[in-house]
């Protein structure tokens, strides 16, 4: 039981005696007294206390006191001078108080929250949680599955100049339309943005399919990759509402595992596709597996109703999509696309048109910066979201660790294909201990950081694995046994389940609600950045490292060797050079993965930069430490609320302010003492039942108030009113 605590006040005299009239309560009749301050007295049928507390002495009539709303019937009574009457002066109130907050965003509707719609055992959420993932699993896949098949492509359609469009036609799409859709899903419908990204994407992929030539299959590209971007921020932002945040890790778990198997298998099933069928078989996949994702999402998944939204003008509607930012952000991207595109292999890095497309990206780049900071209501990129040290760091960390991701799974069965000569389906088959591990760390990634409650553990470990197991790929040769290739891409690909959605979770954690579809947002456009810029890049080094190595043989032509693909070297190689075409290849797949390494170690780097934010109990600093975790972290609990002093603050900040909403509502009918906490605390605690004892004389400034209530700010989140009344029998 909670010990009294002693309430002290100053003694005052009474100035202005008051007057009495009978007043009956619920616990008997006495008199009520009328308070000095007239303005305060609520009008007749205001609401009435339901809490009461009793003072008693022998030899006094019982009389009512009231503080707060009186509990008689009519006016509010205030105790005389002799009981409580000594107060601060208003003006000492007003003084110490700070200024009006502003009133705390409402409560979800009942049954709206994530503990409301988290139901393991409905077959409604596992069956919306599935489509979500064929979702995502169906993008994911595209973006990679054309990888075996570009060959057969170009000998169909005769079109090997136009070799670059066909993935970075997708690219392009996707890293522009990105950011754009972080809007959209801010503030539209969330469900039918998704339905119609699933929409747009299934006619992509059936032009593609349907496409007569390369023209009309680029336009295909063009469109699915578009639409790929809605589906990729909806499959993260579908869980939100539906999961916990101290839940969510071991489902994004899962996320990652989607992704990172889809992106890993998609040479394989191209491959598959091609030999065994048609390679047109790579886009009409899509259509079953994304219509029977439609379906069930139109009818199965409900998410919570949104607040009615005032009506908007058709300008305002334009704003909102911030209109002057895409107009430098659309043509930035697409320049530094076509560089890295054309760089080395088109065009020289030293063509005038290389270094256009690189000038035009720089201007555009810090002109969408300028009115990213200017116009940041309707940034597309808020800087009060990427300046935020745990999405700025998180998404550095995102953009190495996916361009080393990508460099890996594009080169590896390259690596296989040529210095292996294994073909397309055994290259994919190859690979499967890359995917094996990934799907193993994703799981144990997820449920570790529900357990511990943070991800920068996994942000730490993911990079140093993938860093390990790149540097060591670096030493493939022709010789190189199965057991070693084995191990080394499984070191890797654990690695990288441990890192895949560990950002993404800590955007959620750290950014309020209405900023996390915009956060989301940016971290998927970084993450194809990343992939589009180093996958690139990659290409530029074996395209250049092959150049330069064969370039003494005398009589043999290099450029064919660029021009026409690793995967029949048999065909276009001459038997006399086909040794020395393979250590060549074999020597730029061995700086492609350093290459990889230098990402992982980047983006190992980032992640020192991350916050230290608990998914429980969002509280800064690993467990049992400081923020660093090192050397003098000792039994202290994270905080990242403040130091114990502010909390004080904070609390005392509350009290002030309750105070002046209760004197200007008329809950409050005197000041209260400006020096004593525990009156203002005892008049902040609501719904708890009070007791109010004194000197029978009532003559003394010393009071104990004895309760069983909560504290005040518990009190306040749970939703209970800061004032329902105090009164006392004296």
């Amino acid at each position: 039981m909670d010990q009294p605590r002693r309430l002290s006040a100053r003694a005052a005299a009474a100035t202005t005696p008051p007057t009495t009239s009978p007043a009956t309560t619920g616990t008997g009749t006495g008199t009520t007294t009328s308070p000095p301050y007239p303005h305060t007295t609520p009008a007749a049928g205001a609401p009435l206390s339901t809490s009461t507390t009793s003072l008693s002495s022998s030899g006094q009539s019982d009389r009512n006191v009231g503080i707060g709303i009186g509990i008689g019937i009519g006016r509010a009574d205030t105790p005389p001078a002799t009981e409580l009457a000594a107060y601060a002066d208003m003006a000492d109130v007003e003084k110490l108080s700070p200024a009006p907050a502003p009133a705390p965003p409402s409560a979800p509707r009942p049954g709206t929250g994530p503990e409301d719609l988290f139901k393991p055992r409905s077959f409604r959420f596992w069956l919306t949680l599935f489509c979500n993932f064929l979702a995502l699993f169906l993008v994911a896949l595209d973006r990679t599955i054309i990888a075996t098949a570009v060959p057969r492509i170009t000998d169909e359609f005769g079109s090997l100049g136009d070799i670059g469009w066909y993935g970075s036609a997708y690219m392009l799409t996707t890293s522009c339309a990105q950011l754009v859709f972080g809007r959209i899903y801010k503030f539209y419908d969330m469900k039918w943005t998704f339905l119609i990204s699933i929409v747009v994407f299934e006619i992509g992929s059936a032009i593609c399919g349907a496409a007569p030539n390369s023209t009309v299959f680029i336009v295909g590209r063009a469109i699915a990759g578009m639409a790929s971007a809605g589906i990729f921020s909806g499959c993260m932002l579908i869980m939100i509402p539906m999961i916990p945040l101290h839940r969510r890790p071991a489902f994004q778990g899962l996320f990652g595992m989607v992704f990172g198997i889809a992106s890993v298998m998609g040479p394989l099933i191209g491959g598959g596709f091609t030999s065994g069928v048609t390679w047109r078989w790579c886009f009409y996949i899509n259509l079953p597996i994304g219509a029977v994702s439609l379906v069930f999402m139109i009818f199965f998944w409900n998410p919570p109703e949104e607040d009615a939204r005032p009506a908007v003008s058709f300008m305002g509607h334009v704003k909102r999509l911030d209109p002057i930012g895409m107009l430098f952000f659309l043509p930035g991207v697409v320049c530094l696309l076509l560089a890295l595109q054309w760089g080395g292999s088109t065009y020289a890095w030293n063509e005038w048109r290389t270094i256009l497309l690189l000038a035009i990206f720089g201007a555009a780049t810090m002109a969408f910066i300028a009115t990213q900071i200017l116009r940041p209501d309707t940034a597309m990129v808020p800087p009060k979201v990427i300046t935020q040290r745990s999405v700025a760091f998180g998404t550095s960390f995102t953009f190495f660790l996916a361009g080393s991701m990508l460099m890996m799974v594009y080169y590896v069965p390259i690596w296989f294909q040529t210095v292996k000569q294994a073909d397309p389906i055994k290259s994919g088959i190859y690979t499967l201990p890359l995917v094996l591990s990934l799907v193993v760390s994703s799981i144990v990634s997820g449920i570790a950081t529900q357990k511990i409650g943070y991800y920068v553990p996994s942000m730490l470990l993911a990079p140093s694995l993938m860093s390990v197991g790149e540097g060591l790929m670096s030493t493939f040769n022709r010789d190189t046994p199965s057991s070693h290739w084995i191990a080394f891409q499984f070191l890797a690909g654990f690695g990288l389940g441990f890192g895949m959605q560990t950002s993404g979770l800590a955007i959620q954690t750290v950014l309020p609600k209405e900023d996390i579809s915009s956060g989301i947002a940016i971290n998927f456009f970084v993450q194809q950045l990343g992939g589009a810029v180093f996958t690139s890049v990659g290409q530029a080094i074996l395209s250049n490292l092959l150049v330069s190595q064969l370039a003494g043989i005398p009589g043999f032509n290099t450029e064919s060797i660029v021009n026409e693909g690793a995967t029949d070297l048999t065909k276009t190689v001459p038997p006399e050079f086909f040794d020395q075409v393979l250590n060549a290849y074999n020597y730029a797949c061995q700086r492609i993965f350093l290459a990889a390494m230098g990402l992982a170690f980047a983006s190992l780097l980032c992640a020192f930069g991350m916050e230290w934010k608990s998914i429980k109990k969002g509280r800064q600093g690993p467990p049992g430490g400081g923020p660093g975790g090192g050397p003098g972290a000792g039994a202290n609990p994270p905080t990242d609320v403040a130091k114990p002093s502010d909390q004080h603050k904070e609390k005392d900040n509350k009290k002030k302010q309750a105070i002046m909403e209760g004197r200007r509502s008329g809950l409050l009918t005197k000041p209260v003492p400006e020096g004593s906490s525990s009156a203002r605390s005892s008049l902040q605690r609501a719904g708890g039942k009070k007791r109010i004892s004194g000197p029978e004389d009532g003559s003394s400034s010393n009071w104990s108030i004895q309760d069983g209530t909560q504290d005040p700010v518990k009190e306040e989140k749970r939703g209970v009113p800061y004032f329902q009344g105090v009164s006392a029998r004296s």
